[in-house]
């Protein structure tokens, strides 16, 4: 097995590829893994996160017309891009996907989606193993129950397949708070998105500016 290690490893978002998959309906109503709130949110924080980045971002679903379009939190992140609609369960064995990937010329590819052990492991094992440097955010995935999500977890490990949370990602990608062009609009996703961290964050703002015991302004 090869490790995973050294500044090489890391990922970057001018090598990065985002892909999307089956984040809809059908799939959140039967999803046991994880809150079905946090699932959407982290979601919609990954795709936020890519947009600030320049990360080309794939929005994939499966048989819409049954199972239900793509969340609206996530397709608004992107209002001009076409959601590639697949009848293939394994999002790497359909060629409308895999050729836009290829096409950005990236080989970090990044995985989130519904349900982990099945539509996420299956495309994940198949990149991997063709080559490609394969990162799941684990968080913005789900499965049909938790054993299966940590079971998929851990066969997609055993396939060389790196895991990742969303706000992970975000910071490895920033990984320099004077990067200022991303700076202030991955703030703004932390503070929607990242709950405590926001509100910590919106905290230590207020202390900042909040005027020292007897040095409050007289009027």
């Amino acid at each position: 097995m090869t490790f995973r290690n050294g500044l090489s490893s890391l990922l970057r978002p001018e090598d990065s590829v985002l892909v999307l998959i089956d984040h809809q309906p059908y799939q959140l109503a039967n999803l046991n893994s994880h809150d079905p709130h946090m699932a959407v949110n982290n979601a919609a924080a990954l795709a936020k996160a890519a947009k600030v980045f320049g990360v080309p971002t794939i929005l994939t679903s499966v048989v819409a017309d049954r199972g239900g379009r793509i969340f609206p939190q996530i397709t608004e992140v992107f209002p001009d891009q076409e959601v590639i609609d697949r009848t293939f369960i394994n999002t790497w064995q359909d060629p409308a996907v895999v050729d836009i990937v290829k096409a950005t010329g990236r080989k970090q590819l990044i995985i989130a989606g519904l349900w982990t052990e099945i539509c996420v492991a299956m495309p994940a094992i198949q990149a991997a193993g063709e080559g490609w440097d394969v990162t799941v955010i684990t968080d913005a995935s789900g499965a049909v129950s938790a054993e299966g999500h940590e079971v998929a977890i851990h066969r997609m490990i055993a396939a060389g397949v790196n895991m990742m949370t969303w706000l992970a990602l975000a910071s490895e990608w920033q990984r320099d708070w004077a990067r200022s062009e991303t700076a202030n609009a991955l703030n703004e996703v932390v503070l929607q998105h990242a709950a405590g961290s926001g509100i910590a964050y919106l905290w230590e703002q207020q202390l900042l500016n909040t005027p020292l015991p007897g040095n409050q302004a007289k009027g």
